[in-house]
């Protein structure tokens, strides 16, 4: 069976969650069936496929970032995938504008890198350093980070 989707009171889409999450859920009376697997129950529940919350969750993490997930090493390396110089593993993190020239920590001057690229690179950018950049960093999407996330937690 897949996931079931959890809405918000106002009908927003929120995340997806197991059905055994999502029967916890009905039995804790926290959320309703919206949408439900023809013919098939659990006990008293039918089968959801789509719940929606008794009641509002505000999602302040979106509204504190304008919609961008927090800028993490992590989310950078999964962001890239390899290094952004080289091709090679991501291993670390890079400041396409150095930290000591004033750089900041964001998701448009951070890309993934291989020890050997950050260590060539060192204090300059990358035109100072004759290397070029092969990946054009930007901001993803929230809802981007929070399926990677989700998918990288049902891995683990």
């Amino acid at each position: 069976m897949a996931d079931v989707l959890v809405l918000n009171a106002g009908y927003e889409p929120l995340h997806r969650v197991s059905v055994r999450h999502a029967i916890h859920m009905l039995v804790r009376e926290v959320a309703v069936v919206e949408e439900a697997v023809d013919g098939r129950s659990f006990g008293p529940f039918p089968l959801p496929r789509v719940l929606r919350l008794v009641r509002y969750v505000t999602m302040r993490w979106l509204y504190k970032s304008g919609g961008a997930p927090a800028c993490t090493k992590q989310g950078v390396k999964r962001r890239d995938g390899l290094c952004a110089y080289c091709g090679g593993p991501a291993e670390t993190v890079d400041h396409i504008l150095p930290r000591s020239r004033g750089g900041p920590s964001t998701w448009m001057n951070l890309v993934a890198a291989c020890y050997e690229c950050n260590s060539l690179k060192a204090n300059r950018t990358p035109a100072e350093a004759g290397m070029v950049l092969h990946v054009t960093p930007h901001v993803p999407r929230a809802e981007y980070a929070r399926a990677i996330r989700h998918r990288a937690a049902r891995a683990a």
